[in-house]
């Protein structure tokens, strides 16, 4: 089966954007090294992207303004907006967790939550996320946009891998099921 995975990059205090909801200081700590070595690996085995209007939108005027980033995928675009669709890039005012739901019945690679915050929280909540893969960059910001909201929901976790270079470390985990718990004495 298909699983959920958000693979996102946050600062270390918590942040997935600044206070100007930018992401420019998405970097290790040398800026000529590639950061880019988890997200090759991962982009293969996926073949679905789901994101917010306002992640789209800064794909596509700062992130990647000439070409949509992600042409080998097919992306679905959460909005309140009516915009039309292409084959590749779908607008959907569907709610992220009936969307996943649904995809899930569907043949296919993983499916990735790529952001923002509230449709990372939205699928979160309603506990439909399996894998978190997050990249946290050696920078604090402060303020901005946190990742992840308050929330009265406790969610258990077991680290699959983890991964540091050029001062970045990756976190896998996985959403612990009740074989993989286990008491710590």
């Amino acid at each position: 089966m298909r699983k959920t995975i958000l693979f996102i990059a946050m600062s270390l205090d918590g942040f997935i954007a600044d206070k100007n909801g930018k992401v420019f200081w998405l970097a290790g700590e040398d800026a000529n090294q590639n950061d880019m070595i988890t997200y090759e690996t991962f982009i293969q085995g996926v073949d679905t992207v789901i994101m917010g209007a306002n992640t789209y939108h800064q794909l596509r005027t700062e992130i990647s303004p000439k070409q949509w980033i992600y042409p080998t995928l097919t992306s679905y675009i959460i909005t309140h907006q009516t915009e039309a669709s292409t084959e590749k890039i779908r607008f959907t005012m569907e709610d992220p967790v009936a969307l996943i739901r649904h995809l899930k019945t569907q043949p296919g690679k993983d499916i990735w939550i790529c952001g923002g915050a509230s449709i990372v929280n939205q699928i979160m909540q309603a506990d439909s996320i399996d894998r978190y893969h997050i990249n946290v960059i050696p920078t604090l910001l402060g303020t901005g946009i946190r990742l992840f909201h308050n929330t009265d929901i406790e969610r258990k976790l077991t680290l699959l891998h983890i991964q540091s270079y050029n001062g970045i470390v990756d976190l896998v985990y996985e959403r612990r099921t009740a074989s993989s718990s286990f008491d710590v004495k």
